[in-house]
């Protein structure tokens, strides 16, 4: 055991935060799947051995990502943006259609549903990093330093959007973030805040006015309205998490003693933290799967102060941050801070390729933490050698 764990370089409470919310994930998706299990006719044990199976690779790619240098998912980064193009506009024409969204291409020989967005915001990250950390030497100058940045954040969330509106937001404000902490300046960023402000407004004109245009925009308005006006009748899932919530109370009662498994929406997935707290209680199911994501966050703050290279500080910190957003947005839906969402809860959630692709988040960021141990760090062709802006 001490010999495995040797091996494991980088920052080593992040692959505590890892190792923990997998373990919670298993015995939460165990105890939560049993409607799922009678509905496709199979059994707890099977959906258990392929979730397992799921995180087995996950961390299988996490540890090789990890060995390698984060500079290599820079140059890597310039190809795959347009291949995430190209996979995001294939799965607008001819994406499977589950839960009235085409948001999943379903992959051949193998048969399982890919989440294009999944990969796509991953290589987005990684891009705007790399852009950002080349174009540092010139702040003020907006066509050097934004319209680099912009074009491909504007062409991949505008490709999600249609399907997925949470992800689109969800990713083009981990970008806004990433600029803020490149040092881009502020009179840049008070026009995309504007610029922001106005495309949602166009966005609204556009589905009052073309229906057809967005097809799921009736059902974002629905989600928005039930929320501002506490349409009872239409916030069937929330009233349900919120009801575990309440029968978990503080104090754990063990895995397996859910009253609301059966009566839950999607409990293994959308709705995993109410179910998180119901078996565990307040304390240590909520607060503690709160804090595990917050530790995560802060440690990956803490080593980016001391990376060499602008790429690494901006990749890891922008990876974690799409991690730790999506879980409080996951979070704040349980608890009906925000309005329904279908983002699932990173690494916990039980899921196929999008367990994997967190992995593979969560693999470049330790990349990137090596640096803070290595004595020798070769940075990427063209990025500036100068770390971004103090983090505060």
């Amino acid at each position: 055991m001490n010999h495995f764990i040797q091996k494991l370089q980088g920052d080593k409470v992040i692959w505590m935060v890892a190792f923990f919310l997998a373990t919670v994930s298993l015995l939460a998706v165990y105890s939560s799947v049993s409607t799922l299990a009678v509905r496709h006719d199979g059994s707890t044990a099977s959906i258990l051995i392929k979730h397992g199976c799921m995180l087995a690779v996950g961390f299988g790619l996490m540890y090789y990502m990890h060995r390698m240098h984060y500079k290599y998912f820079s140059r890597i980064s310039m190809i795959l943006i347009w291949v995430a193009v190209v996979l995001l506009v294939y799965t607008l024409l001819f994406g499977s259609n589950l839960n009235n969204a085409d948001r999943w291409i379903r992959l051949p020989v193998i048969g399982l549903t890919f989440q294009t967005s999944d990969f796509a915001k991953i290589v987005l990250v990684l891009y705007v990093a790399r852009q950002l950390s080349m174009t540092r030497e010139h702040p003020d100058d907006f066509r050097s330093t934004m319209v680099p940045v912009l074009v491909p954040v504007v062409a991949v969330c505008g490709l999600i959007l249609p399907a997925n509106f949470s992800t689109a937001f969800i990713l083009a404000f981990v970008c806004f973030l990433m600029m803020y902490f490149a040092g881009v300046a502020w009179k840049h960023l008070r026009k995309l805040v504007l610029a922001g402000f106005a495309g949602l407004l166009l966005l609204v004109a556009v589905g009052e006015t073309f229906p057809g245009v967005l097809p799921r925009y009736t059902t974002w308005k629905n989600r928005v309205l039930n929320k501002v006006e506490d349409n009872e009748a239409g916030n069937f899932q929330v009233d349900m998490a919120k009801a575990a919530i309440k029968s978990g109370g503080l104090l754990p009662s063990l895995p397996g003693n859910s009253s609301f498994r059966n009566r839950l929406p999607h409990p293994y997935s959308d709705m995993i933290y109410a179910f998180i707290i119901e078996e565990y209680g307040s304390l240590l199911g909520g607060l503690g799967m709160l804090l595990l994501y917050l530790i995560l966050l802060y440690r990956t703050v803490k080593f980016v102060r001391e990376c060499p290279r602008a790429f690494g500080s901006l990749a890891a910190l922008g990876l974690a941050f799409l991690m730790v957003v999506q879980a409080m947005v996951n979070m704040g839906v349980a608890v009906d801070l925000f309005p329904t969402t279908g983002q699932p809860l990173p690494l916990v959630s039980l899921g196929g390729t999008s367990t994997v692709l967190t992995c593979m988040m969560i693999g470049i960021i330790l990349s990137v933490s090596r640096s803070k141990f290595n004595s020798e760090e070769t940075g990427t062709e063209g990025e500036s050698p100068a770390a971004p802006a103090p983090v505060s």
